[in-house]
């Protein structure tokens, strides 16, 4: 099985690339899996895939850290986000906002699709997530998000990872470490380190035993 890791930044999965002495690049090839670092965003995301992501794959691995909307969950602990949306995509109406579907012109939300089923992915928790420009640190539009979209986290790739990987019909999912809470926006409660870390050793895990 060829897998292709996609990540936005080296430094979320630096640990890997160390563990298996990968150089340091864009988009890395080995036997058994290939890495691609996207940069930033949706857009970015977008760009990269389209030139890298072909039907030679048999499942895309995105990782990644993301914030949590659910305080129950530990700072560092890993979700499976197995459905993901874009929740800026649509229009306002007054105070009302209208997604891509009530529109007409298409679909927000993509889901995680097949894969392995393995005892190190069903360990995790499978959560729903949003994919944003604008990372929440305000109160009344993390509000809105919750009551619009129900997200446990969000990330600024993660649908754009699944759309991909859909119109190619490839297998996805979609894997991420709690680095903070969504909330006002508190630099000091950030755990980035400790989500790395934990997110590293199970990519480890996971594509030493896949």
């Amino acid at each position: 099985m060829k897998l292709l890791i996609v990540a936005a930044t080296a430094p979320e999965i630096n640990l890997l690339i160390q563990h298996f002495d990968l150089p340091d690049a864009d988009f890395i090839e080995t036997a058994d899996f290939d890495v691609l670092i996207t940069g930033v965003g949706m857009t970015a995301t977008a760009f990269a895939l389209g030139r890298y992501l072909n039907q030679s794959y048999d499942l895309v691995l995105n990782l990644g850290i993301a914030g949590s909307f659910d305080f129950s969950l530990p700072l560092g602990g890993l979700v499976n986000i197995v459905s993901d949306t874009f929740s800026e995509l649509g229009a306002e109406d007054h105070d009302r906002f209208l997604p891509i579907e009530t529109l007409g012109f298409g679909k927000s939300s993509y889901h995680s699709t097949g894969g392995p089923v393995t005892a190190i992915l069903d360990e995790l928790p499978r959560v729903k997530g949003i994919t944003v420009n604008k990372v929440h640190g305000n109160a009344d539009s993390i509000r809105q998000a919750v009551t619009s979209f129900q997200p446990v986290a969000e990330s600024m790739e993660g649908a754009a990872v699944f759309y991909a990987a859909a119109q190619l019909q490839i297998p996805a999912i979609q894997v991420r470490s709690i680095s903070n809470y969504v909330e006002p926006r508190n630099r000091e409660r950030w755990q980035i380190g400790p989500a790395i870390a934990s997110l590293n050793l199970w990519a480890i895990r996971f594509l030493t035993n896949a």
